[in-house]
């Protein structure tokens, strides 16, 4: 399933009713309010890529079929999506329904979203998902009902044909959040462009260009919603790829390249990180005068054991990282098959015949001999790009974290102190700031004073949080302690590091 990336429906001409009282609340059909979710999911869409690792959130409030207000998290720390709309439809919101494909992220007494929609009238809210992280799930349905808001979850108490494709949509806007609570690792898309007849390149190895300039916009669309791009050695010798998103925006993915020989030329576009953020992942040992080139340029050089594509992910994980996409060719796409670390794929398919016996393939070898043990994508999407088709599919379905409701009667008779929507799931940690989004798991540096007023950076606030557990204590080893937690490589690392300190 492919989301609209217009949306005129939601424009203040086209669809937003004239400001006034006289705007009709009108009864609403099951596909009628199926649409609208859809629409919240839509607007929900436009987050990508600008808010990461922050889920997509998106407010859309009607009387009746009408839209009257919508919003959106537009960067990391704006007004919640609720508080926009609400200001967009003003008086209007009095009365009205609010559409929201996630539940919002409430938690620890914040309550912006909630006392938003209360403080404007809001008489009812449309759920598309509940909240995937466990300690927020529930936490402003609950808030709302209490306030006397009437809640309708999709799925719960919205079943029906319509509002299965409206749950679609509320899944697929925030499939990165999804896999990674569900999995633990990012979402992982795999994109190659390819001739008809299945070659990325000719025999000779020149690739430019198998697509269309209309399909290379898309991926630049593409790696403006991603965190990281990820590509092969082979790539960066053979193509000297930029690997920027070029689309204006003000998100620029990191480069990850995984080589095991670190045999590169000392000039590449890649090694230029005012670009964007590079990172270089080897095996260990490996060609130590390059390791030390591209430190000198800023390059970050990253030793595995074995470097092998479920590692890399993994410690891509514990980034912080929700979204990856796969630029590589076939030697590297096929282990990351083979190791199940990708969802999605889009394939790129132009209308050309370059043929050649020894011309690459987007797969290198899976092992499979039958055609039955062919990989089947599910909701594949079939879209023209120009003079190219886009084909795109999930390679694992997205993770439905909805839960299981035995009656009220069965729950309790099997554990009375159980909610009935309690969901064994794997969740972050920690809290989220006041607008529903990663607060101390933020993959950010932040710049604090130390005792002496001076400015030290840390590379995230669960960095400086878990430090500052010691920074008080006399003890010899908390300076060391402190110092260890600081070079935790992520937030995740941070907070183990301490658990491991006070255990020994």
């Amino acid at each position: 399933m492919v989301l609209a990336l217009s949306f005129a429906a939601l424009s203040p001409v086209a669809s937003l009713c004239t400001r006034t009282n006289s705007c009709s609340l009108r009864s609403t059909t099951h596909s009628q309010e199926a649409s609208l979710l859809r629409q919240a999911a839509e607007v929900a869409d436009l987050s990508a890529g600008l808010t990461a690792p922050h889920p997509n959130f998106g407010c859309v409030i009607a009387r009746g079929t009408d839209v009257v207000g919508h919003g959106f998290l537009y960067a990391q720390g704006t007004k919640c999506a609720e508080l926009q709309a609400v200001e967009m439809a003003r008086e209007l919101s009095r009365g009205a329904t609010a559409y929201l494909n996630l539940e919002p992220g409430d938690c620890y007494g914040d309550l912006t979203p909630v006392s938003s929609l209360v403080q404007a009238g809001i008489s009812r809210v449309v759920v598309g998902i509940r909240h995937p992280l466990h300690h927020l799930r529930g936490k402003a349905i609950q808030a709302l009902r209490s306030q006397g808001v009437q809640i309708d979850v999709v799925g719960e108490d919205l079943l029906g044909k319509a509002f299965e494709e409206a749950l679609k949509s509320c899944l697929v806007v925030n499939a990165p959040l999804l896999y990674r609570a569900a999995y633990c690792v990012p979402f992982s898309v795999l994109k190659f462009a390819m001739t008809l007849d299945g070659k990325i390149a000719a025999s000779s190895g020149h690739a430019s260009w198998v697509s269309s300039k209309v399909s290379r916009h898309r991926v630049f669309e593409l790696r403006g919603r991603s965190d990281a791009i990820i590509v092969g050695g082979n790539t960066v010798r053979r193509d000297d790829p930029q690997l920027t998103a070029r689309h204006g925006g003000g998100h620029v993915p990191a480069r990850i390249v995984l080589s095991r020989t670190l045999d590169f030329p000392e000039e590449r576009k890649l090694w230029n990180v005012f670009d964007a953020y590079t990172i270089v992942a080897t095996q260990r040992g490996a060609c130590k005068d390059m390791q030390k080139k591209l430190a000198s340029k800023g390059v970050e050089v990253v030793e595995f054991d074995f470097l092998n594509p479920k590692d890399v992910v993994e410690y891509c994980y514990d980034r912080g990282y929700l979204s990856l996409l796969w630029e590589c060719g076939g030697s590297l796409s096929a282990p990351a098959i083979k190791s199940g670390v990708i969802h999605k794929l889009f394939a790129f398919v132009a209308p050309k015949i370059i043929g050649g016996e020894n011309a690459p393939s987007p797969v290198g070898e899976l092992g499979n001999v039958e055609m039955t043990q062919a990989i089947d994508l599910i909701d594949v999407s079939y879209e023209q790009i120009g003079p190219d088709i886009l084909v795109s599919g999930y390679i694992k379905p997205i993770p439905d974290l909805s839960p299981v409701i035995p009656s009220v009667d069965e729950t309790s008779a099997l554990d009375p102190t159980i909610s009935p929507y309690e969901t064994n799931i794997i969740f972050f940690y920690k809290t989220w700031d006041e607008y529903g989004v990663f607060s101390n798991f933020s993959p950010h540096p932040v710049q604090m004073p130390d005792e002496n007023g001076d400015y030290i950076t840390w590379p995230s606030v669960e960095h400086y949080y878990q430090a500052h557990k010691f920074i008080p204590a006399d003890a010899p080893l908390a300076g060391e302690f402190v110092q260890q937690i600081k070079i935790a490589k992520s937030p995740e690392e941070a907070a183990r590091k301490l658990t491991l300190l006070c255990t020994q």
